[in-house]
């Protein structure tokens, strides 16, 4: 039996580096030391509340303190740690604690509301985190009962094959089900993410803009910035002129983000008194346009190694990685001990891999996969796959092993009998200079079955709109070529028409967008993912 604990990424710095600053939030820093001594005070807590090894317990907190302090306890304690998404509604909430069999809820005060609800609704306790205000239905703070307890001497080791996070999918092809990571799957990712594949330094300073609730932001923003001794800055809430100001300040060095937050950070930067000095920055989440990536590196100086992850996966699979060189439109190679290929689509019962450069669903295997859906065997059965995991989505490996995600294989949309790749229309459609962002859906028509739509934001900015009046998008026609874009005063909304003649110039005639529908935001999840279901039952019913 191996005996590993996730709490080791937090205790070893400790005691390798106990004065260096291991987060910043606001005006608080704190040391590795000292945040490792809150967590084995709070960890002592919780076993004065019951919590024993084994036992799941859901965090309900946003990017404070509060939430890394908290994980560390339970891990400490030997819990196992249930994130719990912060834009749930209370059924929502409620599904993940009765589906999870969590045993207490640790939730921040301005979450408690909802908290509390969904608590109640499953007979958990709830104790609280954060601000010391009077909660309704809680059974105390944590920060109080962790003042009255001596801190446990060290963490609790667990067997490195034993669950230490259940993350909850998001649903988008049903109810959301709860991966089950074990301490090796987390302790091998923050690892290899760290040393093997973004060559994270000891005096990195990294922004935790991304929710620590989800896989990305809880494993390549905090895990791996710890696995290295390095300095965590926490953003409570995500804007983009916010993140530039404090990464500024704070002498950040490398942020990870997905490509909403990319978009956002370009436009920041023409109102931004000065910009930090990053050294490298890693998108995930969702596929990163081309036309974005180059922006922002032109921007910022900075060279941003795109990836690919599930919550399956812990979630790194495979990212751009300095020591083979990037390549734009592409999530690089597969992690260190990670071994991604490609297989034929439709065999659903066994795994048969396909040759280089040839269209098929990814599939993975290694150290970083899950052990499973929680209570759900059916659908671990359904995933699991002599010995690889069925990701559900299409890609291509070229002949020098780099991956190229095409689609999920459920948002394809198919026209005429055609099939019809989303993302490659929508990075398309990204370099149109009046384009801030897009999403394309597939909806009901009843002469070629779907009929392809781009949703799309309008860029209103001055310098998109020069672009415009000049041709700087390669000779664009439609907004590109009207009146009005040539004066960057005047309004640069292009109409439908002029975006899907724009369109029909650069993509093939089953694939350009014969809709256009304008919005002013995208709806997100709480990853900051652009919720296409959302879209499609939107436009569905008009």
């Amino acid at each position: 039996m191996a005996m590993l604990s996730l709490a080791a990424v937090l205790a070893e710095p400790a005691w390798r580096r106990p004065e260096h600053t291991a987060l910043v939030e606001g005006a608080l820093r704190i040391s590795f030391a000292e945040l490792w001594r809150q967590a084995r005070a709070q960890a002592a807590a919780l076993e004065r509340l019951g919590v024993r090894p084994g036992d799941r317990v859901a965090l309900m907190v946003p990017n404070t303190a509060e939430f890394p302090r908290a994980y560390y306890a339970v891990l400490a304690a030997g819990g196992v740690v249930v994130p719990v998404h912060l834009l749930l509604t209370v059924d929502e909430a409620e599904h993940v604690l009765r589906d999870s069999g969590s045993t207490l809820l640790l939730c921040h005060a301005a979450q408690a509301e909802t908290g509390a609800a969904a608590a109640a609704r499953v007979g958990i306790r709830m104790v609280t985190l954060g601000p010391d205000v009077p909660v309704p239905g809680a059974d105390g703070r944590l920060e109080d009962l962790a003042a009255t307890v001596e801190p446990l001497a060290t963490y609790v080791t667990r067997d490195s094959e034993d669950p230490a996070v259940v993350f909850y999918t998001s649903g988008t092809t049903g109810v959301p089900k709860g991966a089950v990571l074990s301490h090796l799957n987390m302790v091998m990712n923050a690892t290899v993410n760290a040393f093997d594949t973004n060559d994270v330094r000891a005096d990195d300073v990294a922004l935790g803009a991304l929710p620590l609730f989800h896989s990305f932001g809880q494993t390549v923003s905090m895990n791996s910035t710890w696995r290295a001794g390095a300095t965590l800055v926490l953003l409570p809430r995500f804007t983009a002129a916010a993140a530039v100001d404090l990464m500024a300040e704070e002498g950040v060095t490398s942020f990870h983000g997905v490509p909403t937050m990319y978009v956002a950070l370009i436009e920041a930067a023409r109102h931004a008194a000065r910009l930090p000095k990053l050294r490298f920055c890693i998108s995930g989440g969702a596929a990163l346009p081309t036309s974005v990536l180059e922006d922002f590196e032109k921007v910022y100086g900075a060279q941003v190694f795109e990836g690919y992850g599930l919550s399956e996966t812990s979630p790194g699979t495979t990212v751009n990685q300095p020591a083979f060189g990037a390549r734009a439109g592409t999530v690089g190679h597969p992690l260190w001990g990670v071994e991604v290929e490609i297989a034929r689509a439709d065999l659903d019962e066994r795994i048969e891999l396909l040759p280089r450069d040839t269209l098929g669903e990814v599939v993975i295997r290694g150290h970083n996969v899950f052990s499973g859906y929680l209570g759900r065997p059916e659908a671990t059965e359904e995933a699991l796959v002599d010995g690889w995991f069925r990701t559900g989505d299409l890609g291509i490996k070229d002949a020098d092993g780099y991956l190229r995600i095409v689609d999920r294989k459920k948002d394809i949309v198919i026209r005429g009998g055609f099939n019809v790749y989303p993302l490659e229309v929508e990075d398309v459609l990204m370099r149109h200079p009046s384009i801030a962002q897009v999403a394309v859906i597939g909806l009901p028509d009843p002469v070629h079955g779907e009929e392809v739509c781009a949703v799309v934001v309008v860029d209103t900015s001055a310098d998109r709109r020069a672009d415009a009046s000049t041709g700087a998008s390669g000779g664009a026609t439609g907004a590109a070529s009207t009146g009005a874009a040539s004066d960057a005063s005047a309004d640069p909304k292009p109409t439908e028409d002029e975006i899907v003649a724009w369109a029909r110039e650069r993509l093939g005639r089953h694939k350009y967008p014969r809709r256009v529908e304008f919005v002013d935001e995208m709806p997100l999840g709480p990853s900051l993912k652009i919720l296409k279901r959302e879209l499609r039952r939107r436009y569905s019913e008009d």
